[in-house]
């Protein structure tokens, strides 16, 4: 029997429709499962360069890691974290050709996502690197109460010390300390973050903050040297000289070999022992201390003259120097030292010590820093209220 092909075809629409039907099916599937293994393909092999990627930005390799995530990035153009990858290494090679890149990607994340912190603190960190303390306060902010994936309280901690550090690295202090005191609000009961936080209101010149932050250290650990050291030095800056010398001498005692906190117990002494307006002394003493201060400041205002060239025998009519002024106070104050222990005078030790006090301050500026008891009366002239504390 012979067939030929027209037998073999089926001539009913249907069946052929169909069979074109399952025919583009099974090419549909074939084509997905080459697309999604092409996918799947490029996922895994940009996966492998971003954590090559990392691994390099991790060591410093930022050449190596740019290449790498830009590689990742043609496996996976849209991936957000390949991007900020790519970002923070354009920024951290400090060539400032390439934070305009950086930023660029940046921004692009940001428009998608405001309240991504890491985003955020990437452009802040951007906007250090240009030194815009305007951007990188906002965008510091933005990232401190901006989402965190993890560790919200500590990632927002570090952002605002961070921020602290930039202000303080750009002469913005008060920025700084406005900052800090935000900081110091919600620090753990842990001995790092108030060591760390006193440290930065020593570097932002509130010594007083500091000295506070010192203690709350010495409260967890009584014993802890740099936190004895610290509150004994800002204790000292801020002219709380009877704290200062308790803190000190603790701290000389467990490190000996401090030569900073040794020359600051000495200067601290001297101070206790020569400032005439401490509350605890007798008249007798306070006295004594007066005469003693009245010549000691005579013999500093001789040697700064000699040391600028002036000739205190010249009169004071005759000379612009400040220094014979100050000499021609101080002989005709000179005959006033026999009444201090008169009821009648009750302010002569002021005046006395007026005249002492300006001839430190005027000599330090015109001779240089002091030392010794010249340094102690100068310091007690700058802080005499707080002296006694």
């Amino acid at each position: 029997m012979l067939w030929t092909p027209a037998k073999l075809v089926p001539r009913s629409a249907p069946v052929i429709l169909l069979i074109l039907i399952l025919a583009a099916a099974v090419s549909f599937a074939a084509v997905s499962h080459l697309v999604a293994r092409f996918t799947a393909n490029q996922q895994s092999r940009g996966h492998q360069l971003y954590l090559l990627g990392r691994a390099d930005a991790d060591a410093g390799r930022y050449e190596d890691a740019i290449a790498a995530f830009r590689a990742a990035l043609t496996c996976e153009p849209s991936n957000s974290q390949y991007q900020l990858s790519l970002a923070r290494a354009l920024r951290d090679s400090n060539d400032p050709r390439r934070l305009d890149e950086a930023e660029s990607y940046l921004l692009t994340l940001w428009q998608r996502s405001p309240q991504d912190a890491a985003v955020n603190l990437a452009l802040a960190r951007v906007a250090a690197h240009r030194g815009s303390i305007e951007d990188a306060t906002r965008y510091y902010h933005n990232a401190m109460y901006g989402v965190w994936n993890s560790d919200p309280d500590i990632n927002r901690s570090k952002a605002r010390i961070e921020l602290i550090q930039f202000l303080l690295k750009k002469g913005a202090p008060d920025k700084a300390e406005s900052e800090l005191m935000a900081l110091s609000t919600s620090l753990p009961p842990d001995l790092a973050a108030h060591l760390q936080a006193a440290q930065l209101f020593e570097q932002a010149g509130d010594y007083t903050s500091a000295l506070a932050q010192y203690e709350e250290v010495l409260r967890l650990d009584p014993n802890d040297t740099l936190a004895l050291t610290g509150a004994g030095t800002a204790a000292y800056h801020s002219g709380k000289y009877v704290t200062a010398q308790r803190y000190l001498h603790l701290a000389v005692n467990a490190n000996p070999q401090d030569a900073n906190a040794r020359e600051l117990l000495a200067t601290t002494d001297l101070i206790l022992h020569a400032n005439p307006f401490h509350s605890h002394i007798s008249d007798a003493e306070r006295n004594r201390r007066i005469t003693a201060a009245f010549a000691q400041a005579e013999n500093r205002l001789t040697e700064c003259a000699q040391q600028a060239g002036v000739d205190l025998k010249i009169p004071a009519t005759v000379t612009t120097s400040p220094l014979s002024s100050l000499q021609s106070r101080w002989m005709t104050a000179k005959p006033d030292l026999a009444h201090l222990s008169s009821a009648a005078e009750t302010d002569l030790p002021d005046t006395i010590m007026d005249i002492v006090f300006q001839i430190e301050q005027q000599t330090s500026a015109s001779c240089g820093p002091p030392q010794g008891l010249d340094l102690a009366l100068l310091l007690i002239s700058q802080k005499r209220e707080a002296a006694s504390q």
